[in-house]
């Protein structure tokens, strides 16, 4: 699969989407918080959600209402249940530009029917906001530190970002993923491309490739596109139980070469600049 596990989705039914595969390591797991008192898990989940200005109001409501339907859904406990400790933990934030993130909800355990009752409730409370630009290396570079004292040793340490946009504020994506992955987190991807790729909102086609060459990475990773609002929270869905559950995707697509990309990973960065005339790259 190449240095960074890409994989795409074909198909979004949950009964078609699973295919086991190995999470063995060659070595232990990298717990990141070492304390006595960390609870094991079976995956620490970091749910990473845009809410830059191109998210529309009612994408973002679908966005939010897709986590927390699939917290509570059977697939979601029924993968939960067969996890080798049955529970996981989870935190949720939102992100826009390079130094706009906002932790909605921090770390929950959630081990049973109740606590993921709890945790989607806590999602659902939280008010909605927006913010200008798009920065998915500034949402990276604060979930990575996120893991270190969580309270939970997950067997697997997982960011999950959605967004409908490439990068085009802070430091370039690509250094930033890879800076990521050497710490032994997976990341996978939701590109949200329900709108016409539009120049007048830096909007580009085939995110879901971007997604795939310069976002995701690490063991299984893998990219679940939404282009059709209907199944906004079905993917959502599929995509969360297919984390927790540590596979992927049934059907899937692999770049010819993981080392070369097939769109450029400054997409974004350049777009900014011949509209703006500059980028801030801090």
């Amino acid at each position: 699969m190449g240095r960074r596990g890409y994989t795409t989705i074909a198909g979004l039914l949950i009964a078609t989407a699973f295919a086991a595969i190995s999470v063995a390591a060659p070595h232990l797991p990298r717990f990141a918080d070492k304390s006595p008192s960390a609870i094991t898990v079976d995956v620490e989940l970091v749910l990473a959600v845009d809410v830059s200005y191109s998210m529309d109001p009612d994408e973002q409501a679908l966005q939010r209402e897709g986590y927390i339907q699939a917290l509570t859904s059977a697939e979601f406990l029924r993968a939960l249940r067969e996890g080798a400790n049955g529970k996981i933990a989870v935190t949720y934030f939102e992100w826009a530009g390079v130094n706009d993130q906002k932790i909605v909800m921090p770390w929950r355990l959630i081990d049973g029917p109740e606590a993921a009752d709890a945790v989607a409730a806590e999602i659902a409370r939280a008010p909605y906001r927006r913010a200008s630009r798009t920065s998915i290396s500034g949402a990276l570079m604060f979930a990575k530190p996120l893991f270190d004292n969580s309270g939970y040793r997950g067997l697997r340490r997982v960011i999950d970002v959605s967004g409908d946009g490439a990068n085009n504020s802070g430091p370039p994506v690509a250094p930033v993923r890879d800076e990521v992955l050497a710490a032994g987190i997976t990341i996978n991807g939701l590109p949200v491309m329900l709108k016409r790729a539009s120049y007048g909102t830096l909007d580009i086609e085939q995110l879901d490739i971007y997604y795939e060459d310069c976002v995701i990475g690490g063991p299984g990773a893998f990219v679940v596109p939404i282009r059709d609002r209907s199944k906004f929270i079905e993917a959502t869905r599929t995509k969360l139980v297919l984390e927790i559950a540590g596979r992927q995707p049934e059907a899937r697509v692999i770049p010819a070469s993981a080392q070369t990309p097939r769109l450029s990973c400054m997409i974004g960065e350049r777009m900014w600049q011949e509209r703006w005339g500059g980028y801030d790259f801090r």
